[in-house]
């Protein structure tokens, strides 16, 4: 056998252990969570280009509570520093430190809209209502960008945790991938509480 052709058969051989490892699933599905991750941040991003407009209009309300007004600023001006870079996927600190910017900006944004409700000048304004149209449909497109991440997220970490694939992402560094997780998730976890109670008779 000659040097060239013990060379093709430990190409083949090693394609075929690859193939059958889990390698190129991995491949597929890490440019897959990636892909996702992109639309979840184009719609945070496309929220936060929105929120200048926002802002600019509510404060032609010269009696707009200043306060919501300045946490929606605030939180928008933390949630953009932050730099995201595709390591931000595999550090569940970063992810997290992520997640808490968007969803106190979430936050701000729900409060601002609300308060607003008390302004007739602002309701009647057909810019300010185009715009919180424009932001509905943002946060819809937020919540279908997060779910196919989690999902693409899930798969993936299917496959890292499952055998024999676990020791293929042990051998070419394939961790588990964070995922998004409900903000005050021991809040609701707690049992609400009723009570059947009277109130006291005035």
């Amino acid at each position: 056998m000659t040097v060239r052709s013990v060379r093709l058969v430990a190409a083949l051989a090693l394609a075929a252990v690859l193939a059958g490892c889990g390698y190129n699933d991995f491949q597929r599905l890490d440019e897959a969570t990636k892909s996702a991750w992109s639309e979840v941040l184009n719609q945070y991003q496309r929220r936060a280009d929105l929120i200048p407009n926002i802002v600019s209009t509510v404060k032609g309300e010269a009696a707009f509570e200043q306060e919501t007004l300045t946490k929606v600023i605030e939180a928008r001006s933390r949630a953009t520093a932050i730099q995201v870079t595709p390591e931000t996927l595999n550090n569940p600190e970063a992810f997290q430190k992520f997640q808490a910017a968007q969803g106190e900006l979430g936050s701000a944004l729900s409060r601002l809209m609300a308060v607003s409700e008390n302004y007739p000048n602002l309701k009647a304004n057909q810019g300010f209502q185009d715009l919180r149209v424009q932001l509905e449909g943002t946060e819809n497109r937020i919540t279908v960008a997060r779910n196919r991440y989690i999902k693409a997220v899930q798969d993936f970490n299917v496959l890292a945790r499952s055998f024999p694939t676990n020791l293929t992402a042990m051998i070419f560094g394939y961790p588990a991938k964070p995922n998004f997780a409900v903000a005050n998730e021991a809040q609701i976890s707690a049992p609400p509480t009723v009570s059947f109670d009277k109130p006291a008779s005035k």
